[in-house]
């Protein structure tokens, strides 16, 4: 049987969101997402186990430990999506599915930014749909879950 825990991982600088370039992320702040994300999970039967961290090492810690009884990960790497292969043989070294996301849709922005790290090795890529970036990645795992 599937377990029903999904991990939300946020990487560097999402701590900050609210305050942070509102003209690109908004005003709402990852707490608000979180427990966005915490009522889509609930709605869905899904355990939402949601963190934040700026430190590369611990969302690859977070991704290993997500291949013990997690059914996914909804990851939005901040930054490192455009610059870490860590986190991409992280992602290929685990069984768990992950969906890449971003609130901001990355492709109409700064050139850099066109180039993920991590989508090659996620299970899918979700970008520019706000907020609901992360409730929508959590749809999916439900409806995977389902199928």
């Amino acid at each position: 049987m599937m377990s029903n825990k999904v991990f939300v991982l946020n990487g560097p600088n999402l701590n900050m969101l609210g305050k942070r370039e509102p003209g690109i992320y908004g005003d709402i702040t990852l707490d608000s997402i979180a427990q966005l994300c915490r009522d889509k999970g609930n709605a869905l039967n899904l355990d939402i186990d949601f963190r934040q961290t700026n430190h590369e090492g611990t969302l690859v810690d977070w991704l290993h430990e997500a291949n013990e009884g997690v059914s996914g990960v909804v990851l939005n790497a901040g930054a490192y999506t455009h610059t870490s292969v860590a986190l991409h043989d992280a992602i290929r070294s685990i069984l768990t599915p992950v969906i890449e996301i971003h609130i901001s849709n990355v492709h109409a922005r700064e050139e850099f930014r066109h180039k993920s790290m991590i989508a090659s090795a996620s299970k899918g890529v979700i970008c520019g749909f706000g907020p609901n970036s992360y409730t929508l990645a959590i749809q999916a795992f439900a409806d995977i879950r389902n199928s």
